[in-house]
């Protein structure tokens, strides 16, 4: 059997972070439930459950959620898709993270629907008849989606909902594929520390983003000029645009929220507010359009990546006048990123040799492209601001 059913007491009580709940697909039938769904989860989850950040150049952090902060947040996300009348979900969403622990355990028991889940790129799709359903999706699953037209052109409906990262264009391109209707898709924007913040129905026009009934913007009295020092990263552009990390930033203000869904550290009291790492730019009083990140941070498959950090970890492999690590948009991840590298003085660098350099290090995310260039222009502060084209004699050599 492609998806071995569970009870859903049993995917409970196995909890949000085991490898059988993550690692392996399963289905649980919600819509056979025989008890009040959650009478169910009060009695299976603990009080509260540990979330981690994804620690990829720093150290991880814990964050605690209480088990009914869960059990609200999945009650929001699910009337996101109840208008689209699922009557069936598909998720890629891993549980041991808290969009996956949301989307992929407890929608479906808010929804009182059957789930099948599918961890891998790779893999069978649920066997039943078509209908209307719901996928939760993380960015590499529009490009598995792709792999399934067959199936999807089966249904009736998909209704997705994606969080994580930023939507990849294969996003895009699915819904165009799937033909006129087929297929809408919500985004949730959010994080480990506060969970969704903002959601918004996704359109080629880049419509904005409306907070949740229960978050509230904040002043961030320590920033109110969007400038901190750190940097901004602004959000990832195309490989062949010109390469820089400068923005006019006035407009932007840093993301900060007051919300009731707000996670704690151990030990400590929640927090009363959360100053996020990203740019936005109000409209209006409830709604934003995002600019960026801040601190030279990308999210790649939801995993952050501190852009100083692995700059200075590369600086102590590649022998180099300078380098650059710079976000770009990725189809299959949402955002990634590419590495500049300027050679020492009168010497030449082989790009098929600076990528088996990076390679062999002890790295959690490996630059996508590497490119050979003649220097960087700076700022002030040290940020890129242009990069000067790549060196002839690096033209066609390995990626």
């Amino acid at each position: 059997m492609s998806h071995p059913e569970l009870t859903p007491h049993e995917v409970l009580a196995a909890g949000p972070a085991a490898p059988d709940v993550n690692e392996r697909p399963w289905l649980v039938r919600w819509d056979l439930l025989g008890e009040d769904a959650g009478d169910l989860v009060r009695g299976a989850l603990p009080p509260t459950l540990d979330f981690h950040t994804s620690g990829t150049t720093g150290p991880s952090e814990c964050w605690r959620r209480t088990r009914d902060q869960l059990w609200a947040e999945a009650g929001m996300l699910a009337e996101l898709l109840r208008p689209e009348r699922p009557e069936a979900v598909l998720s890629f969403a891993p549980p041991r993270h808290v969009y996956g622990a949301l989307a992929t355990l407890l929608v479906p028991a808010r929804l009182g629907l059957p789930v099948w889940y599918r961890p891998h790129f790779f893999g069978a799709m649920p066997p039943s008849p078509g209908g209307r359903w719901a996928v939760i999706a993380v960015p590499w699953s529009f490009s598995a989606l792709r792999r399934k037209r067959a199936w999807i052109e089966a249904r009736e409906h998909v209704a997705v909902l994606h969080s994580t990262a930023m939507l990849p264009s294969a996003a895009q391109d699915f819904v165009q594929e799937a033909g006129p209707g087929r297929v809408s898709v919500r985004e949730v924007f959010g994080s480990t520390e506060t969970g969704g913040i903002a959601w918004r129905q996704w359109g080629p026009d880049d419509p904005p983003w409306d907070l949740f009934d229960d978050v509230e913007f904040v002043p961030d009295p320590h920033d109110s000029d969007g400038s901190d020092g750190l940097g901004f990263v602004p959000a990832p552009r195309h490989p062949d645009d010109e390469a820089s990390t400068e923005a006019d930033t006035d407009p932007d203000v840093p993301l900060t929220v007051r919300s009731p869904r707000l996670a704690s550290r151990p030990g400590l009291a929640p927090l009363p507010v959360w100053r996020t790492d990203d740019l936005v730019r109000p409209c209006g009083a409830r709604r934003f359009r995002f600019s960026g990140r801040r601190g030279g941070l990308v999210k790649i498959n939801g995993r952050r990546v501190e852009l100083g950090a692995l700059e200075r970890a590369l600086r102590a492999v590649v022998d180099c006048a300078d380098l650059a690590c710079l976000p770009v948009a990725d189809e299959l991840s949402g955002e990634h990123l590419e590495l500049y590298v300027v050679p020492p003085p009168g010497r030449r660098l082989d790009r098929a040799r600076v990528r088996a350099l990076v390679a062999g290090h002890d790295l959690t995310v490996q630059p996508r492209q590497v490119h050979i260039v003649d220097r960087i222009d700076r700022s002030p502060t040290g940020l890129p601001r242009r990069i000067h084209p790549t060196r002839p004699a690096d033209a066609g050599a390995a990626t």
